[in-house]
This record gives structure tokens, sequence and C-alpha cells, in this order.
């Protein structure tokens, strides 16, 4: 197989991985929140405090599985969306198989009924994840033909009506039973591996869970977990939910270790989001990335509790991001707290005991941190953070600074330093300046899924650069084909260290202008 045909195969796995992530995120937040608000009705009703006929449960219960029930709508939205197809006529393809017409006849008991002499084997496609992916990628494909040979002007009504006359019926012909049947076949995949080996299972989810969120690969498991969730309980989430606590208990560590002041406020901003609501990428890049001593804590303790899940079987009862709020989704909840409990404390006193700063972090280095104006690495238009398509970055959440739009894809150093952070997907790469200013530059939102592709380094870690040495290379034209926004962030990830960081008024900049002033 030539070179050509692996970049090729790699380019049609990224892009599905990158639609499957994509239709996910937006809805990902209410998923939670709904997950959430089930697992307190379940908890609530165990306790006696409400009863499941009352009809407060009733319709509490209605709003917690909206979204759950009717997730082949929406799903067919953010999917054909995602496509570039319309994104109402997704969802009317995903809410055609959720019509009274269809679920009383389920309900009924009718297993088949016949469309133009063919058989069409009814089921419940409530919750489901697979058959509308499915019948989503059909549809872009479709939608794309018709845009050819429609005439414009009609377009709006006939592409609709033809997309519908055609897709609903192989939905519920071909799609959804196919769909169907591989959700559940991964479902007793994973089963199977998790009944043979729980612990071998639980170890590998939980240890490389961390790294598998910060690549943004999770994207690509949740959707499994979703699925299991039609069929009964999930085992993943509760083989990975360790991880999370381990990170949480890395950040409580180094904030009552921590004698920097600054270093312990962000600390205890960013435990809180984890805590509460599971979501602790603030403390990827905030933590992890900056001590990366502390990356392997979290993989042998998220190893060590996962293990224990697995061994349990703990599973997942209803959709939630692991955190102490949805504890009650998981069961059996005595052998998840202890499965979690191991991996928090373990969490905890590893930086305690063996410290959480290593010879190659970027604030060991005992440099005096003194004023400067950082370069722009790369020529192109700036705009404000905040109006960066990454909430990490358009809160200020990795650090204050700008971003560019750029009009060539080249990276030039912005300072004199030293690399000491390159990822390994080559979209992003940190530079810490001989006058102490650590300086992220992160080509292009969500471009870490591309894995390295139309990504060309220059320089390794630990390189001593000079300001305007070229750092890297990138293809703007095939990444925004890739459907990726180009934009690049560029932060001071130490920005606690400033009174005071001035960006540049100027509209555009080249490798060679004024991007911010550093002011002590």
């Amino acid at each position: 197989m030539s070179q050509n045909d692996v970049e090729k195969k790699e380019s049609k796995l990224s892009k599905v991985l990158e639609v499957i992530s994509g239709s996910f995120a937006p809805i990902i937040g209410v998923l939670a929140g709904a997950g959430l608000l089930k697992a307190a009705l379940s908890v609530l009703s165990q306790l006696g405090w409400l009863s499941s006929e009352s009809g407060t449960y009733i319709v509490l219960s209605a709003a917690g599985n909206s979204i759950f029930y009717f997730l082949p709508v929406f799903l067919g939205i953010t999917i054909a969306i995602k496509l570039g197809g319309n994104g109402y006529v997704g969802g009317a393809i995903g809410a055609a198989l959720l019509t009274p017409e269809i679920i009383n006849l389920v309900d009924a008991g009718v297993e088949t009924v016949n469309f133009l002499g063919l058989p069409v084997n009814l089921a419940d496609y409530s919750s489901t994840v697979f058959p509308i992916f499915i019948a989503m990628f059909v549809y872009a494909a479709l939608e794309k033909f018709l845009k050819r040979i429609i005439y414009k002007d009609i377009q709006m009504f006939i592409n609709p009506l033809v997309s519908l006359v055609i897709l609903v019926p192989l939905t519920m012909l071909i799609f959804g039973p196919f769909g169907n049947l591989v959700g559940e076949g991964l479902g007793s995949i994973i089963t199977f591996l998790s009944d043979k080996s729980g612990l071998l299972a639980g170890a590998v989810l939980g240890g490389t869970w961390t790294f598998l969120t910060i690549a943004g690969l999770h994207w690509t498991i949740i959707p499994l977990a979703i699925a299991n969730l039609a069929n009964g309980p999930d085992p993943i989430i509760g083989m990975a939910a360790p991880a999370v606590f381990a990170q949480i208990a890395v950040a409580i560590a180094i904030f009552i270790k921590t004698k920097d002041n600054k270093l312990k406020s962000l600390a205890a901003s960013w435990i809180l989001p984890g805590s509460l609501a599971g979501t602790t990428e603030a403390i990827y890049y905030g933590i992890l990335l900056r001590f990366r001593k502390t990356i392997i804590y979290v993989v042998i303790a998220g190893a060590v509790g996962g293990a224990i899940n697995g061994t349990f079987g703990v599973v997942m009862n209803d959709f939630v991001l692991p955190s102490v709020l949805s504890i009650p989704a998981f069961s059996p909840i005595s052998q998840h707290l202890v499965g979690i409990g191991v991996a928090f404390v373990l969490g905890l006193i590893f930086p305690f005991i063996l410290g959480y700063q290593g010879k190659n972090d970027v604030t060991a280095h005992l440099k005096v941190i003194k004023p400067e104006t950082i370069t722009s690495p790369l020529k192109g238009n700036v705009i404000p953070l905040t109006e960066v398509n990454e909430q990490l970055f358009a809160t200020n959440t990795v650090g204050k600074g700008a971003a560019i739009q750029p009009i060539e894809g080249k990276v030039y150093a912005p300072a004199d330093g030293e690399v000491t952070t390159l990822f390994p997907t080559q979209h992003a790469i940190g530079i810490t300046s001989n006058n102490g200013a650590e300086i992220l530059i992160y080509v292009g939102i969500d471009t870490v899924k591309l894995n390295g592709q139309y990504f060309n380094v220059h320089v390794k870690q630990g390189d001593q650069v000079e300001k305007g040495n070229l750092l890297l290379e990138f293809d703007i034209k095939n990444i925004e084909k890739a459907g990726y926004d180009i934009t690049t962030p560029v932060v001071i990830t130490n920005t606690e260290e400033y009174t005071n960081i001035d960006v540049t008024k100027e509209a555009s900049v080249s490798s060679e202008s004024s991007l911010m002033k550093l002011d002590l």
C-alpha cells in the first residue's frame, strides 16, 4: 500500500472521528444535565422522599428523559449540520422513527409491516445512536447529489421531499436494523471483555482515559456508552470515572502544597467545575501539561481505580459526566465509591510524597520573570480571544493573549527561549522565553483530531530557539478543507505572573510585529 493510500485512509478515519465528536459536542451539556436530573430522581425515589407515581416525579422524569428518548432527532440535526446538510431534514428523519404510528405498533407487539411489498422490521429506536449516524452519512451524500441536479429555485422543498421519501424507508428497512446490530455487537464485545477480565479492561480504560480526553478521542467512546444505555447499563464510563477523580485529586494536592498564591488561586478555580460537573479540561492544560510528572500519577491512580470498578462490575445507569454530583448514577454504588475513592487518594498522596515538579517542567526552572514584548508567531489578522470558538481560550482559562487568523502556514518563535512543550499531534507548541514568559501557540480549533496530518514541525522539545526561528509549518488549505477552523490562539499560560498583558491594537500582524507587551 502506498503512502498516499495510507494518508487517504487516515484522512477518512479522521473525518469520521471529527463528525462523531462534532455531533455530540453541541448536546453533551444537556445530556449530562438531564443525566444528573435522572440520577437525582432515582435517589429521591429510593429514599422515599418522592413517589415515582407523583405528578412532580412524572414531570421531572419527562424533563430528564426527553433528550435521551428523542436522541435520534437531536443527532439527526447535529450530524446533518456537521456534514453540510440541512439540520431540520436530519431531525425530521430521526423523528420519523419515533412517531406515534411506529411506536404504537411496537408497543402493541407488531413486529413487521409491509412497505411496497418489502417487510419492515419494527423496533424502538428511542435513545439509539448508530442508525441515525448511518442514515445521516447517506443523507449528506444524497443532499450533495440533489444540489447538483435539482434546479436551484425549487431545491428548498424538492430536496427535503426527496430526502424524506428515500431516507425514512431506507432507515427503517436497512440502516436501523443494521445500526442496532452494530450497537448491540459493540456493547456485547465490551461486556464480554469486562466479564472475562474486568480488572484488565478497567485498568486499561482508567489509565488511558486522560490521554483519550486530551486528544479528543473520548468523543468516539461516549457514543458507545450511550448506545449501551439503550439496552441496559453501561460499563465504559464506570471504568473511566476513576481517572476523573484522580485528576481532581492532583489539582487539590497542588492547591494544598504550593506556596505560589497565584497558582493556588488558579487551582482552586479549576477544582470546582471538575468536582461538580466533571469538566476537567482546565486541569489538563493548567496542571497536567504544565507539571508533566503529574500525568504519571493520574495514569496510575486511574488504572488502579478503573481496575477496581471493572472487577466489581460498576456500571453507569444514566448518562452523566463523572463527578461528585453524578455518583448516584453508578451502581453498585458502594463499589463505585471504593474505585473512585482509591483513585482520589492515590492522586492526592502522590504529589505530596513524590512532588509535582519535574526537571523538564516549565515552572521548575527558577527563572526571574521580567517584563518583555512578545512578537507575533504568525502572519495574519488579530482577533480577541473572546471571539475564539473554544471556551477554554475564550474565557482565558488557559491564559490571556490574542488569537490570529493566519494567512500563511508558518509559525515562528515569538521570543528567545526554549521549546518546553510540543504536542505529539504537532498542532500546538509551547515556548518558555528567556525572560520567563510561558507562551502557548495552539494552531486551529480541535485540530488535535488531525493527529499531526498537515503539520510539519522543525524543532523538538528542549531545543533552544531565537526569535524568528521557524518552528512549524501547516497546510491552511487542507486543514480548512477538512472542516477545521484555523484560528490560532497565542496565550501566556503563566498569566498570573504579570500585572498587565497589553495586546496590540493593530488589525494585522507579521512575524516581526509586536503582538503583546507583558508588564510586571
